[in-house]
């Protein structure tokens, strides 16, 4: 039962500090709470989603159900002692609500008194009347003229209390009455008036109660289960009494003071983020500013910058002001990642300092080169030691040397600056940045059996969580997106152009570039038409605008949040992890001999960017030109798209390797010959160019001068000894024979032609045969090589056909390599 009470503190409190949390505070959110700023009870809605909970199936019961029976905890023991099924509880006697003493009210018309009991339903004083002097019915007393409502007694003397006294003499509810006498029995004397302040009120329906609290509490309490609400947590009012009633138990006078020590998991949550979003709502970048711990909220940015590490005053000071400079200049969403990677270069500045300077680094003015060149020996003895990589060492100094000059042209040094006296010496020179050795290969891309692999075990990511993983790591193994464009799609992402083909709408994050389209496969398509299906279903009212393709399903009930970056690449290692070994055919010396076996594959090498890496490089050996490349992964310069997809010479000598040796002559005769001496020959022929012919190659020194043109045979290559061609010209060969054939039957078809010239004119049938002949070997060659070596061959065919960019072509007809498909069972 509640009651007015006397006013309290509110939002037009004097103290500066909660009237800013109280301004915080919606007034819609007040109302959805039926706030009083004089009962100080929060009434938590029923039906609300973060705010509302399951009520108890029992009709007279305003409980709360955590159960699976869908009782209550105060219901569920009484039907659990029935040995009923539950709707056959429910139907009896004995399962009616029960009402404890006091409460309830009496229901006497206008009696602010609390019943005796539900059975009695009138108060002391009026039951004694009814029973004892009058002797009538409830119904008769009720009727009677002389009954009416008696005085209140005022209200129960805990603070927290908004129940009736049950007597002049007594100055407590009932209920709390009852608790003093129980804690006197166990205790003996205790300290009564701190028991007033202390006590937790009688828990009310779905009330959380804000009595007893400070100002400051209240105030934190409400703006914190506001801002909870915002971000789509969940918050039961069963959850946040017990840590209210905590509060009012160590008369915390803001939330923040309550120790974490010795709280549960759910208070420390609940601590944590109050607190948080306190701090929030008051900061800043003017107040921020001057922390050691940055929350980048204040500067429109996510995540947090840490100077905690740097030891030296001035040193950290020149941080926070390059970090202000620099944070505006920085596009992307991982700013504070970024901005923090350098700052751990001074982290790292300071510990040298720290370490080798009798003043630890805390004078400025005595620092010279001699402390450079300490910082580069100490970087170069932790890489020794195992403790930073040579790739970290370097970006270390690459980084500290860009701070320290923008610092210099910032004006940090001049006058009245906090570097001023910093020596000019301090500071590092190109020469200083250690240089990281070429790698063999540039890009991360995976071998076509670990994608084989790792999609056909797509299924295994999708039954150990949502189906919304699993459609992402699809979506980015199909498209060669970022992970961040693909979590962020919209749920209208798929168009049509106008040939009818699908294109994926996407906005590029990185360089700020939006509205990007992407042509895609139908079966890519088709898994886009699919979630957007199943989205309508599950979110029927929330517009399709707001609608994200991937949401989440974590303080998410609307479908407008899209799955986090670092969940889904959590989730995909932990799958990764999770999987078979991976084993892809690997060359290895056996004896002096190349051997291939089937080894191990890295699974430390498969991450969710190398599928980026493995798009660029499966369009780029299918002969995709350059500059179309380049559009499609949405590079801004051609440079960086050639990181993703070059072939360095080692990869290209070994495919070199074995396209020659399954190399064939005119007449369809495999070509053996010294090992060592053909591979060489081959290389070196490769490297000084040579002619391409139909359909294959030509080592006729002055056809190779002429680019073909000084041929005496005009182009009936397979009949000439300098002809030679390997299994990587096959698709060529096959293109070439067609178009022999086509154009017998169109000369064969006409009428206003003498026979000279269409005897001329039409391809002999010797060639057709030589060439038909020609195919047949070379595919009968490669049908006798086991399936571990037709792959090779495959591959190593792919990587050659693409690598012939210095090959003198004669303009005829170009075969282009297919994309690999990795998912070969999909039908759509």
């Amino acid at each position: 039962m509640t009651a007015a009470v006397p006013a309290q503190t509110g939002a037009g409190s004097s103290d500066p500090v909660v009237a800013a949390l109280w301004a915080a505070v919606d007034k819609d959110f007040l109302d959805l709470l039926g706030w009083d700023p004089q009962v100080r009870v929060l009434h938590f809605p029923s039906e609300h989603p973060q705010l509302g909970t399951r009520a108890c199936i029992h009709p007279g019961c305003d409980r709360a159900s955590t159960y699976a029976c869908g009782l209550c905890s105060g219901c569920r023991p009484r039907w659990k002692r029935s040995g009923l099924p539950v709707e056959e509880y429910l139907a009896t006697a004995q399962a009616r609500r029960v009402r404890y003493a006091g409460d309830g009210q009496c229901v006497v018309p206008d009696c602010p008194r609390a019943w005796r009991s539900s059975a009695k339903l009138l108060c002391a004083a009026h039951h004694y009347r009814r029973i004892t002097v009058l002797k009538l019915s409830l119904e008769d007393f009720l009727a009677h003229p002389e009954t009416g409502p008696l005085p209140s007694f005022g209200l129960c003397e805990t603070v927290a209390c908004v129940r009736q006294r049950t007597g002049e003499r007594s100055l407590y509810c009932m209920a709390h009455d009852c608790r003093l006498r129980e804690l006197r029995r166990r205790y003996g004397t205790i300290d009564e008036e701190h028991w007033r302040r202390t006590a937790a009120p009688i828990d009310v329906g779905r009330e959380v109660n804000l009595r007893g609290l400070s100002e400051r509490v209240v105030a934190e309490v409400v703006l914190g289960l506001q801002q909870r609400v915002r971000d789509g947590a969940r918050t039961c009012y069963y959850k946040l009494r017990p840590f209210c009633d905590l509060l009012r138990e160590r008369q915390a006078t803001a939330v923040e003071d309550l120790p974490v020590e010795g709280l549960s998991s759910l208070n420390r949550q609940l601590r944590t983020t109050i607190v948080r979003d306190c701090e929030r709502a008051r900061m800043s970048p003017e107040s921020e500013r001057h922390k050691d711990v940055w929350d980048l909220l204040a500067f429109g940015q996510t995540g947090w910058l840490y100077f905690t590490k740097i030891s030296q005053p001035w040193l950290r000071e020149a941080a926070k002001q390059w970090a202000l400079d620099d944070m505006p200049r920085r596009r992307g969403s991982s700013v504070g990642t970024a901005v923090q990677s350098h700052i751990r270069a001074l982290n790292r500045l300071s510990e040298s300092l720290r370490l080798q300077r009798p003043d630890r680094g805390d004078h400025l003015a005595v620092l010279g080169r001699d402390d450079i060149i300490a910082y580069l020996n100490r970087m170069a003895y932790l890489e020794q030691q195992g403790e930073v990589t040579l790739k970290t060492r370097r970006e270390y100094c690459v980084n500290l040397r860009r701070m320290l000059a923008r610092m210099r042209a910032m004006g940090l040094t001049r006058p009245g600056r906090i570097l001023h006296g910093l020596a000019d010496d301090f500071a590092l020179g190109v020469d200083d940045v250690p240089a990281v050795p070429d790698e063999d290969e540039v890009g991360h891309d995976l071998p076509v059996e670990v994608m084989q692999a790792l999609c056909a075990h797509l299924p295994w990511l999708e039954q150990g969580h949502e189906r919304e993983i699993r459609l992402a790591v699809e979506l980015v193994i199909d498209t060669g997106r970022r992970p961040v464009e693909i979590c962020r799609l919209a749920f209208d992402c798929l168009e049509r152009d106008g040939a009818g083909k699908p294109v994926l709408v996407y906005d590029n994050f990185k360089s700020h570039r939006y509205g990007r389209r992407l042509p895609i496969a139908e079966a890519t398509a088709g898994l886009i038409t699919a979630q957007q299906d199943r989205l309508r279903a599950k979110y029927p009212d929330t517009p399709p605008g707001r609608l994200k393709l991937l949401p989440t399903s974590y303080r998410c009930l609307d479908g407008t949040r899209p799955i986090s970056v670092a969940r889904l690449q959590a989730l995909h290692r932990a799958w990764v992890e999770s999987l078979p070994q991976l084993r892809v055919p690997t060359k290895v010396e056996v004896d002096g001999q190349p051997v291939t076996h089937l080894l191990a594959f890295d699974k430390s090498k498969i991450f969710l960017y190398a599928y980026r890496h493995t798009y660029a490089q499966r369009h780029a050996d299918a002969g995709v030109p350059p500059d179309v490349l380049q559009q499609l992964m949405d590079h801004e310069q051609a440079v960086t798209t050639q990181q993703y997809y070059r072939v360095g010479e080692q990869r290209r000598r070994e495919a070199v390797e074995r396209v020659t040796a399954m190399q064939f002559d005119r007449h369809g005769n495999r070509v053996w010959r010294t090992v060592k001496a053909l591979l060489d020959t081959e290389r070196l022929r490769r490297a000084v160019g040579e002619v391409a012919v139909p359909y294959g190659l030509c080592s006729e020194p002055s056809n190779v001068a002429a680019g073909g043109h000084d041929c005496p045979v005009r182009f009936r290559c397979v009949g000439c000894g300098h002809f030679s061609t390997d299994v990587s010209y096959l698709p060529d060969l096959e293109a070439y024979l067609a178009d022999l054939l086509r154009s017998r039957e169109r000369l064969a078809a006409v009428i206003d032609a003498d026979a000279w010239a269409k005897t001329e004119a039409t391809p002999s049938d010797e060639e057709i045969r030589r060439v038909r002949r020609l195919i047949g070997r070379v595919k009968h060659s490669v049908n006798e090589l086991s399936e571990q070596e037709r792959t090779e061959i495959e591959q190593a065919t792919a990587l050659v056909r693409r690598a012939r960019n210095n090959v003198v072509h004669l303009g005829l007809p170009a075969v282009r390599q297919p994309l690999v498909d990795f998912r070969p069972d999909r039908t759509l």
